[in-house]
């Protein structure tokens, strides 16, 4: 049914009746959809720390979200990029001025201190930074130490003691192919430490995701572990140049993703774009393509400042306010996703559930 079509009959619809039985799409197996917490509750504690994973679980998120990159000596350990100098203290740390420097990652010059020239040693005398200073404050800062895929795993085995629903992991292979180029793979090291914890099968609560194409298809060779291809509104893999990420979003570029992975993760303005004025539009066909694929849809990053929200969604001109993120949340419910990364999982949760009870 066409978006227009519905509108068409929600106005013929009697008094008091929701058009919401008209509009709203389904979920890819008919579950609710799951609550992902971006970096754990980064809306409220400095992301990728311990303090945020375990507030998020206690929030209720159905799964936490850490960016993997390496150590010098091979150790995962959780940032959202390998250079590290915006999310940490390395900066006021003189024992290591001379190891700042500039390199190409992805096709891109980046200057800082990046994780594969720190021993996991190293790297445990740092401290984490907000990295949004300006929308979040800095209550936080310097209260807690960059934890390892492994710490991470091991907090989550503690909460899910007793659980009927284990809280699950979400965890991102972050520029893959360099570390590749490095000596640095992800491949194995991932696979061996989500082994040691029980992740095995295509029924366990995890899905390893990454925005480049052949280290998925690395993992899916060696594991039945659910992959999520992640896609950006512009540009492509960067291990793939000729391949661009509209490309594979198009019907026939989702059934060659599903040939390898169990779901998309697209920029959430592929799924309902916004106009110039920043109002959301009408859904794409993005999340019917994808299920028609046989692949899940989890769009990425809901927050609930004003700064990232929709102009109808707005509470006020103070970027760092807080506006209405169930409204925005509730947009994307009703297109069908199976997902959602958000930074705030007290708000998404809520607003999931109010919605699977509708």
């Amino acid at each position: 049914m066409t978006y227009r079509v519905a509108a068409l009959l929600a106005m013929l619809l009697p008094l008091g009746c929701s058009a919401d039985v008209v509009t709203a799409q389904t979920t890819l197996d008919g579950r609710p959809p799951i609550v992902i917490a971006h970096r754990g509750a980064s809306g409220e504690r400095p992301e990728h720390t311990l303090a945020s994973y375990q507030l998020a679980i206690e929030l209720g998120a159905d799964y936490i979200e850490p960016d993997l990159v390496l150590t010098k000596d091979g150790v995962l350990v959780a940032r959202h990029e390998n250079e590290i100098s915006e999310t940490t203290d390395v900066a006021d740390h003189p024992e290591f001025a001379s190891r700042k420097a500039t390199k190409t990652i992805d096709g891109h010059a980046v200057t800082g201190w990046f994780t594969e020239d720190f021993t996991l040693a190293e790297l445990k005398t740092l401290r984490a930074r907000e990295r949004l200073p300006k929308l979040r404050g800095t209550a936080y800062d310097g209260k807690y130490e960059i934890p390892t895929f492994e710490q991470i795993l091991t907090l989550l085995a503690e909460a899910n003691k007793g659980r009927a629903e284990p809280v699950g992991v979400y965890p991102e292979t972050k520029h893959p192919a360099y570390f590749a180029s490095i000596g640095l793979p992800h491949e194995a090291p991932l696979l061996a430490i989500l082994d040691k914890y029980g992740y095995r099968g295509r029924h366990a609560p995890v899905f390893i995701q990454s925005f480049e194409v052949g280290n998925l298809k690395a993992l899916r060779a060696k594991s039945e572990l659910p992959l999520i291809q992640l896609m950006d509104a512009e540009g492509g893999p960067a291990d793939d140049p000729a391949l661009s990420y509209a490309a594979m979003a198009s019907p026939a570029g989702l059934k060659a993703v599903a040939a390898y992975a169990d779901g998309i993760g697209p920029f959430k303005e592929m799924v309902i774009p916004r106009s110039a004025l920043g109002t959301l539009g009408a859904p794409t066909s993005l999340v019917r393509d994808a299920h028609a694929a046989g692949l899940k849809v989890h769009p990425w990053t809901f927050r609930r400042e004003n700064y990232f929200l929709p102009l109808g969604d707005k509470g006020g001109i103070n970027p760092a306010g807080h506006g209405d993120l169930a409204a925005e949340i509730d947009a994307y419910l009703k297109a069908g996703i199976d997902g959602l990364f958000s930074d705030n999982p007290r708000e998404a949760v809520a607003t999931v559930k109010k919605g699977s009870t509708r």
